[in-house]
């Protein structure tokens, strides 16, 4: 059984992909305020697009509120803005000190449209892992080709990498299917 530290570059490109998997599933909510749901949205801050998180303070009061506060009052209407124009849903409240981001409960529908984009993401995680596998073995072939590996290795190592990707994919299905419950609970 092939050991994560037998392919060391391969490992670490499927593990980068675990973790912007991970990444990703911070941005899906489960009817709670959640702070990552604005890692994405930047901001025009001086000629530059700049992450919400590095204008101002980002809190939350209450389980279903966001406050962002700017250190830069000027920039509460850019804020709005990116906001808005983000995909988050939430339509922000802006009161000329901070913005609120009130999160309402998701309704059963906005739940499984949320699993079925959630089911879409692991999939193409899953895809973006294959697509190692698949580079991974072609370079075994290659070198099998080139003669600096013999064709029982090439079968070992390619039954390894299969071990791996089934390790990785497995990793997938597990934090998506937590998300998914997670999303799913009322």
């Amino acid at each position: 059984m092939a050991k994560r530290s037998d392919y060391p570059e391969i490992s670490g490109k499927m593990e980068k992909t675990i973790s912007v998997f991970e990444a990703d599933l911070k941005g899906y909510r489960a009817g709670r305020a959640n702070a990552a749901v604005l890692d994405k949205v930047t901001i025009d801050y001086y000629g530059a697009q700049t992450p919400l998180a590095q204008v101002g303070t980002i809190s939350t009061p209450e389980p279903r509120t966001l406050l962002i506060q700017p250190w830069d009052a000027s920039l509460l209407k850019e804020i709005e803005k990116a906001i808005l124009a983000s995909d988050i849903g939430i339509t922000p409240t802006n009161d000329g000190k901070v913005i609120r981001l009130n999160f309402p409960p998701l309704t059963q529908e906005r739940r499984q449209e949320l699993a079925k984009k959630l089911s879409k993401r692991a999939e193409e995680a899953k895809v973006a892992i294959r697509a190692i596998r698949r580079d991974a073995v072609e370079d075994f072939k290659k070198q099998k080709k080139a003669g600096t590996l013999t064709e029982d290795d090439l079968k070992e190592t390619e039954r390894d990498v299969q071990n791996l990707t089934d390790e990785f994919i497995k990793e997938v299905e597990k934090l998506s299917a937590a998300k998914e419950k997670e999303i799913m609970e009322v």
